[in-house]
């Protein structure tokens, strides 16, 4: 079980799999004022930087699932680095389906909603982990203007214009599923570039070393169109946020 190699290859430098910096992941983790010993499970986890990160900054105790290997042992490493490995645990897995065996106070999927087929898939999983009174985060990108063109969308890596809402639709999402919407911290430009651009060393540093293999031909390609793709889509177009959401 793991992610197709492309993305290990592409995000191997990455600890945060997302448009966020490491200053609006502090951000989050004190928006919503978590209190010690607070249980919080993270489906498609990637490296761990959530986790290990408010571990230290919060005590929380904390589970992360991801179906990436490199990441999962990238997430322990990270533990044992900051010194909560005692405090967070990291599953090779597959997230999708996946129910924590004792309720959490947080129940997070921050950039994979693909684990339940959409937004609210993913909420419904989360809740099935959550306890009363409990909050779901959910990361989740949206249009900060709408796509003249689907083919405008497909250049932000969407299969159509109707794959993501703007940022209104996508909160009246979250309250007509049942949700307040009681915090959100939202990615900002620098963000994306360094979610997007640091692939690029990534990839120039691999092909460097492993010119004759069979995924050089996939990974020159990405090198030689990504900058230009995100500069002339995502960059205009496409936000992402983190959304803390309590049940009505």
């Amino acid at each position: 079980m793991d992610i197709p190699r492309i993305f290990n290859v592409t995000e191997s430098a990455h600890r945060i799999h997302n448009p966020f910096t490491a200053d609006k992941l502090a951000t989050l983790g004190a928006a919503l004022r978590l209190e010690p010993e607070t249980r919080v499970l993270d489906l498609g986890s990637g490296s761990g930087e959530m986790l290990c990160t408010w571990a230290r900054d919060h005590g929380i105790r904390g589970t992360g699932v991801d179906m990436s290997r490199l990441f999962t042992e990238q997430a322990r490493q990270r533990a044992d680095e900051l010194g909560v490995a005692d405090r967070v645990t990291f599953i090779h897995g597959d997230a999708a389906g996946h129910v924590a065996g004792e309720k959490v106070g947080v129940a997070a999927c921050v950039g994979a909603t693909w684990i339940g087929g959409g937004v609210a898939g993913t909420i419904a999983l989360l809740a099935e982990s959550l306890q009363s009174g409990g909050m779901i985060l959910v990361g989740e990108p949206y249009w900060i203007r709408l796509p003249a063109t689907d083919e405008i969308a497909r250049g932000c890596l969407a299969g159509s214009i109707s794959d993501f809402h703007l940022l209104p639709g996508l909160l009246a999402t979250f309250r007509n599923l049942g949700y307040d919407v009681v915090e959100m911290v939202l990615a900002d430009q620098d963000g994306w570039d360094r979610y997007e651009a640091a692939k690029w060393l990534t990839m120039r540093r691999w092909l460097d070393a492993n010119p004759d293999d069979e995924l050089a031909g996939d990974i020159r390609a990405k090198l030689t169109t990504e900058p230009e793709r995100h500069a002339t889509y995502t960059r205009d177009h496409l936000g992402w946020g983190v959304f803390a959401l309590m049940a009505r």
